[in-house]
């Protein structure tokens, strides 16, 4: 009987990587991967060896997708990786994993790095309840759920935002509920890794001159009385 783990692969420092996602992925026969050549370096650190292959994207054509189905379908142990963290989470793979359902092919989960939980946890804010929006869409779309989310919503907002459209983000949010303290994570477990945190326009000055590497935001909205 065919079945599919879901592995999940480091953020940033490679040495965070658990050690059933190594026997797992030594047993495996098939890696649905997102890069490639980011797997083969995981791969080639554990001396874990060659592995038959096939990448996804977020907007694979359906033929490639009932091209990979036939391959999992095909295979005793197969694995669905991203190039960072947990797949499926802002990272190309739900379709796999719906189709799977479908087609009765066995589903297990390898659970690991978490930049989304990670952030949370080093912000210092309450992270029992709170949202995650993923990668902030662009424009009016981006500035009305930010609108939706800091007026309205008790919980703690993490998201992914790109290096270009920081300050930009960040001048929305202040723009809508004000000078709130926040929290930025920055190439998280890697050797440039940061973290602040402060008011918005001190973290807007901070990151004035630009800012590079992928990033993660927690705002914890306090209501007054």
């Amino acid at each position: 009987m065919s079945k599919l783990y879901l592995v999940a692969t480091p953020i940033g420092n490679l040495e965070d990587v658990t050690l059933r996602a190594i026997k797992v992925l030594r047993s495996a026969d098939l890696l649905i991967v997102e890069d490639k050549r980011r797997t083969v370096i995981l791969l080639n650190k554990y001396n874990i060896g060659k592995k038959k292959m096939v990448s996804i994207a977020e907007r694979s054509p359906e033929k490639k997708i009932d091209k990979i189905m036939e391959m999992i379908i095909q295979t005793e142990i197969s694995c669905l990786l991203s190039d960072a963290g947990m797949p499926v989470i802002s990272d190309p793979g739900r379709v796999i994993v719906e189709r799977c359902w479908k087609e009765g092919v066995e589903i297990d989960v390898v659970p690991g790095p978490s930049a989304v939980i990670s952030a949370i946890a080093a912000s210092g804010f309450q992270g029992s309840k709170f949202s995650f929006l993923g990668f902030l869409p662009r424009g009016k779309k981006r500035r009305r759920l930010l609108k939706d989310k800091l007026l309205w919503s008790e919980e703690t907002i993490v998201f992914f935002e790109s290096p270009n459209r920081l300050l930009e983000t960040l001048r929305d949010i202040l723009d809508i509920v004000g000078d709130i303290e926040i929290f930025v994570a920055r190439e998280m477990t890697k050797i440039h890794q940061e973290f602040f945190k402060g008011k918005v326009s001190e973290v807007m000055e901070h990151y004035s001159e630009g800012v590079k590497g992928e990033i993660t935001v927690v705002i914890e909205k306090k209501r007054e009385g």
